[in-house]
Formats: structure tokens, C-alpha cells, sequence
């Protein structure tokens, strides 16, 4: 896999016009310009840059992660640094939209440098790339178009922190956005949570959880062709429980079942469970059930 340290070799290698900043890059066409379209096939690459494109998807497949980009309307996408991109000789991009690319060093002490990292759509599933009303998309223009004023003039002491606010402004928008997205594909987020609970069921089912112990947040996104982020985050939203609480909740009610067995100790149910050290199921089980597993058995048989 090819990863690019640096924004300019970046750019060289997708044969574009070298930016006129080393770490920052704004194109903003609107059907006079053109935008950064690869003209080949591509191996998975990776770079040390962010991205944030709005674009219009004609033909062609443009693989990011484990799936594909969903650009059947507009969509805002966001693309975090180290993150694999692949795509295909036949890719087409309509020329209207814009491509705003920076260095992950061109946000170093300032304060969007942490707050960036808390926006989860910068590690989602491509297919939940940010589609936009027609509404949303101006206001998501005017700022990019401010971006692109500052980006072509001469750039004096003031410009980094403009630049910067204004690409705080877009994330905030975007955020807003982005959370109206879940309220209206509640049928999406529904669907992913039935999937989950049904690879909890089977893995719990299987011979895995002997194996390979309790499954980690990132076996589970893995099955689920989604990432850890978007994960967790849909099922917060969906049930207010995180991951782990829901495969601890899991396996708690499968411990229960095994408790009542006859002749089978709290160890062997650790154990049986995946549990390393019966002491770490123990704890488990008392805190979401506020009793000990011996004392559940103990109250279970006296009723």
C-alpha cells in the first residue's frame, strides 16, 4: 500500500496542479473549473491528509474502507488521514462541487486540531457519506467560498486563523447536518441494530466465544462492515447503550441460563463464558446485576 507524507505528493501523484499552500488545497468549481478526478485505476493508498469533498458521482466505483461511496445525489464526504482510498479506471465526477484537502500538521495548535477528532463522520461507513438539501447546500457553499477567497490571496498573519474558523464552521454545519441525517434514517439505523444483535446471537452461539473470548467493538464492526465509530455510535443513539454495554448485556443473560445448571461452578461458567479470570466475570455480573453470581443462584433456587 502507497501512503503519501505529504499533501504535494499527493497531488503529484494524482497528476493535479501543485496547491498553492504546501498543507492546504481548496478547489470550488461550479461548471468552469475542474475538481481533483483520478484518471486511473488506483491501488489502495493512504495519506497524511484530511479531506472534504462535496461531489456529484457519474460512473465508476471510488472504494473507501471496506465499502463503497454512495454519490447517487450530492453528497458531502470526509475522508481522515491513514485511511485507505481506492478507485477504479472508470470513475467520473461531475465537474460542479468542491475539494478542500489539508494536512493533519496544518491544524497543529490550535484548537480545531482536537476538536476534528471528536466528529465521527470522519471514521463512518462510506455509505453514510452526508447528503445534502438544497438548503444545506448553500450554506455549505458560502463557507467554502470564503475559505476559497482567503486561500487565493495573499496570505498574511490573519489567514491561518480565518481559514481555520471558517473550517470549524463547516465541521459545526456539517455536525448539525449530519445529526438530522440519523433522525431521518431511522430505518437504516434500525436495520444495523437488528444485524448486530443477530452476530452477537450467533458468535454467543458459536463455538467463537470459547475460542476466541468475548468479541471485541472492533470484531463486531468488522462483521458488520461498518466501523467501531459509527457502531457505536448508532446504538447509542438508537438505545442509548454503547457497544459494550450491549454485548455484556448479552452475555449476562447467557451467563444466567448457565448459572442454574446443575453441578457447574461460577468459575467453570467464567470460563465457559470466555472469561480468563472468574473474578472478572464475577465483577461483570455484580455490576449489571448488583448481586454476585453466587448469590443470584443462591436466590434463583430459593424461589
Amino acid at each position: 500500500m502507497q501512503h503519501f507524507k505529504t499533501l504535494v505528493s499527493y497531488f503529484d501523484y494524482l497528476g493535479l496542479p501543485r496547491p498553492e499552500h504546501p498543507m492546504l488545497s481548496v478547489f470550488n468549481s461550479k461548471g468552469n473549473g475542474f475538481l481533483p478526478c483520478p484518471r486511473e485505476s488506483s491501488p489502495p493508498i493512504t495519506n497524511n491528509c484530511y479531506t472534504i469533498s462535496f461531489k456529484k458521482f457519474v460512473e465508476g466505483n471510488l472504494n473507501y474502507g471496506r465499502t463503497k461511496y454512495d454519490f447517487t445525489n450530492g453528497v458531502l464526504f470526509f475522508i481522515a488521514p491513514r485511511q485507505v482510498l481506492q478507485w477504479d479506471k472508470s470513475v467520473v465526477f461531475e465537474q460542479e462541487g468542491f475539494s478542500i484537502n489539508f494536512h493533519e500538521d496544518f491544524l497543529k495548535g490550535t484548537e480545531l486540531a482536537q476538536q476534528i477528532k471528536n466528529y465521527g463522520f470522519f471514521s463512518y461507513s462510506v455509505n453514510e457519506a452526508l447528503h445534502l438539501s438544497p438548503k444545506e447546500e448553500k450554506q455549505i457553499e458560502s463557507i467554502v467560498t470564503n475559505i476559497e477567497i482567503e486561500y487565493q490571496n495573499n496570505q498574511d498573519a490573519f489567514s491561518k486563523e480565518i481559514i481555520i474558523s471558517q473550517l470549524s464552521a463547516l465541521l459545526k454545519y456539517a455536525n448539525r447536518f449530519y445529526e438530522r441525517q440519523f433522525i431521518n434514517r431511522k430505518e437504516v439505523s434500525n436495520d444495523l441494530l437488528e444485524k448486530f444483535n443477530k452476530v452477537i446471537i450467533n458468535y454467543f452461539e458459536s463455538k467463537e466465544l470459547q475460542e476466541k473470548g468475548i468479541p471485541n467493538i472492533e470484531q463486531v464492526a468488522n462483521k458488520l462492515l461498518v466501523s467501531q465509530r459509527y457502531l457505536s455510535d448508532t446504538l447509542k443513539k438508537e438505545t442509548g447503550k454503547t457497544t459494550m454495554e450491549h454485548i455484556h448485556l448479552n452475555l449476562i443473560d447467557i451467563a444466567k441460563n448457565i448459572l442454574l445448571k446443575p453441578n457447574k461452578s461460577v468459575s467453570e461458567v467464567a470460563y465457559e463464558l470466555g472469561f480468563e479470570y472468574p473474578a472478572y466475570f464475577s465483577r461483570l455480573f455484580k455490576k449489571k446485576e448488583g448481586i454476585s453470581p453466587t448469590k443470584y443462584r443462591e436466590l434463583y433456587k430459593m424461589n
